[in-house]
């Protein structure tokens, strides 16, 4: 069976102005990462991505490293994380609470944000967002497809926690909860290993940072 490395883009900017762009840190653990397959021999022959400005970032970074990896990188617009800030903005007055959660500290919206994605999955949101949880569900499902379709042998895919537990989710054949459960544990630059063929996707690991095991990184292991 094939293979596909699922990569969590490095840390991005929450709290500032554009989210979508990585933090130093962010840089730094993908180049920790990229080290990691190098000395484990871990190659690639495609590359997939989804639109946004971190992860592209996070590709660049791990290049920098791995300079070998497969020039062309297919963009899949299926990769895409859910909009969070539109989820946020859905909210009516009875939830006003968790919407001023957003400019809170960050345990404060991670908490706020398992309850809005649990509205979301609920379909309580759906008159009021840009992306049903259904068709949320439905792209990365065909993203899937698209990887499994590919007919690479190794596959690296940059992409955002939203995705990589819905992927798993579906992958399990677990309810909404249980992708909500795995979407607020994947941290940055983390790995996730799938085998697959064109019939079958299978989980083989989730949420792996070896690369920052060490103590002198615990505090790089970051989830925004």
């Amino acid at each position: 069976m094939a293979e596909l490395y699922l990569v969590r883009h490095g840390q991005a900017s929450l709290g500032s102005d554009n989210y979508d762009r990585l933090s130093e840190k962010g840089v730094q653990q993908c180049v920790w990462l990229a080290e990691h397959f190098a000395r484990n021999g871990v190659r690639f022959d495609r590359v997939v991505t989804g639109t946004l400005q971190r992860h592209a970032q996070t590709l660049d970074a791990i290049r920098r490293t791995l300079p070998e990896l497969p020039v062309e990188c297919e963009v899949l617009p299926e990769l895409d994380e859910y909009d969070f800030h539109a989820l946020f903005r859905a909210l009516g007055a009875e939830h006003r609470h968790l919407a001023e959660a957003v400019a809170g500290d960050p345990h404060a919206f991670f908490k706020a944000l398992r309850q809005v994605l649990q509205l979301w999955a609920e379909g309580k949101l759906d008159e009021r967002v840009p992306e049903t949880w259904t068709a949320f569900q439905q792209r990365v499902a065909a993203a899937r497809s698209a990887v499994q379709q590919g007919g690479a042998r190794r596959v690296l895919a940059v992409t955002s926690g939203g995705v990589i537990a819905a992927l798993i989710q579906q992958a399990l054949h677990a309810p909404a909860a249980a992708g909500i459960a795995l979407n607020m544990q994947i941290r940055n630059s983390s790995v996730t290993h799938c085998f697959f063929n064109r019939e079958a996707f299978q989980l083989s690991s989730f949420n792996a940072i070896s690369h920052l095991d060490d103590p002198e990184r615990h505090a790089f292991q970051t989830y925004g």
